[in-house]
């Protein structure tokens, strides 16, 4: 891992709080990520599944988590496994987790090797009553793969048939959701790197220059700050590309007049910032675009002010087309006529900003959350309202991160140029 060490506090108290939500008699399982194949002996990077690492974390491939806090021999209570070494893997893998390095990383003081997991569950599971197992339930996810927590759910299905299993994400949906300081730490170092970057891009980007070129630069300065790397495909779309919502060739040459639309963020430590700017390439905005930009800046900012504890996501997201579909009538886009007379189903605005406003930001970039449950102390969550116009080649986005706190809301990329003038001020200077 690049990053630095985190407090292995995070992970006791996500542990803790996890345990004390489950049924008495309970035994919870977690499996680390898959390794995924490219072809022959190659593999993707591999990206720790984020519910173990949010109860572990360690990042390392074919790990198991045991959590049974009734378990009548104290030494299980909490059990990490995981691959041991030899010299054949310290050749070709290089460094693995030694037991004193994943106690201080974790926090748990029983870790075995992988080998022993089988004998251990089996001297242990049928003691409990129920065991919770952890699935992909983000509703964003259309389950295709059979990834390692259903498998090796059932093969303990076929043989420990009448147990009861549980859903472990019932509970993490509402953990993972409220950020601690330390979490809340993470993604505003996610967030001051993707800051860097971008300052870094304003003064790199010239008429002439390659949407991948661009990209270089980010990749460039996120790794020099020890960033995993991006916490997505990053998006950099000029021109008429911009109207393309998850454009990601960044294969096109940035043309003098033309605004470009950013769309990246830095992952640090597995917390991930979400980023949306747009910028004319030449440094100066036209009028037109100018008064589009701050169509949708005046939406961000009204938007952001919603963002507080107790607010919907669908009422919220209501209200936000109400904003906007004030500012398309402003620009000429919409006739205050037709609006009047249409369909509350299918609003106007839609036809400029049709995606969602906000979503939950964290180990995941769209994070585990619901979409039904008000926002509480502790969410972070998107802004990111967008006007793109198909027949004008003209797509305009601005995106910072919110986090609601006791006292309202606080954006951890308030620091972040975002006023077209200081845009500007910073692309001549």
């Amino acid at each position: 891992m690049k990053y630095s060490a985190i407090s292995n506090a995070l992970f006791t108290n996500n542990r803790k709080n996890f345990v004390s939500r489950t049924k008495p008699g309970s035994v919870a399982i977690f499996h680390a990520n898959d390794e995924f194949p490219v072809s022959g002996d190659q593999v993707f990077p591999f990206k720790q599944n984020p519910d173990f690492f949010y109860l572990t974390g360690i990042d390392q491939e074919q790990s198991i988590l045991v959590l049974y806090p009734d378990c009548p021999n104290k030494a299980y209570k909490e059990v990490l496994f995981l691959r041991q070494t030899n010299e054949h893997i310290a050749i070709w893998e290089g460094h693995k987790y030694t037991k004193e390095e994943a106690r201080l990383a974790s926090g748990i003081q029983s870790i075995h090797w992988l080998h022993e997991y089988d004998t251990i569950l089996h001297s242990i599971i049928n003691y409990a009553e129920h065991v919770y197992i952890n699935t992909n339930e983000n509703d964003r996810y259309a389950h295709t793969v059979p990834y390692r927590d259903l498998r090796m759910y059932e093969a303990l299905k076929q043989k420990y048939p009448l147990h009861k299993y549980e859903r472990s994400a019932l509970i993490l949906r509402d953990l993972r959701v409220v950020k601690s300081e330390i979490e809340v730490g993470l993604t505003q170092k996610a967030c001051d790197i993707t800051n860097d970057a971008f300052v870094r891009v304003l003064k790199f980007l010239k008429p002439g220059v390659a949407e991948y070129e661009i990209e270089a630069e980010i990749t460039h300065e996120f790794l020099r700050q020890r960033a995993t790397g991006h916490a997505y495909n990053p998006i950099i779309a000029s021109g008429k590309n911009a109207v393309v919502l998850h454009y990601i060739d960044n294969n096109q040459v940035c043309n003098d007049g033309d605004v470009i639309l950013f769309d990246f963020g830095a992952q640090y430590a597995n917390y991930n910032a979400d980023m949306s700017r747009s910028v004319p390439v030449n440094g100066r905005f036209t009028p037109r675009q100018r008064a589009v930009y701050d169509a949708v800046l005046r939406v961000m900012r009204e938007a952001t002010g919603m963002i507080v504890a107790g607010a919907v996501l669908g009422d919220y997201q209501d209200e936000v087309g109400k904003i906007m579909t004030s500012e398309l009538i402003g620009l000429g886009l919409l006739d205050k006529h037709d609006v009047a007379k249409q369909n509350a189903d299918a609003p106007l605005y839609k036809k400029y900003f049709m995606h969602g406003t906000s979503h939950h930001l964290g180990l995941d970039v769209h994070d585990f959350g619901s979409r039904y449950k008000s926002f509480e102390v502790g969410n972070i969550l998107t802004c990111e309202p967008g006007i793109y116009i198909q027949e004008e080649g003209l797509g305009i986005r601005i995106e910072n991160n919110i986090l609601i706190t006791a006292g309202g809301n606080h954006d951890l990329m308030g620091h972040i140029p975002v006023e077209a003038a200081h845009i500007e001020e910073i692309m001549n200077s």
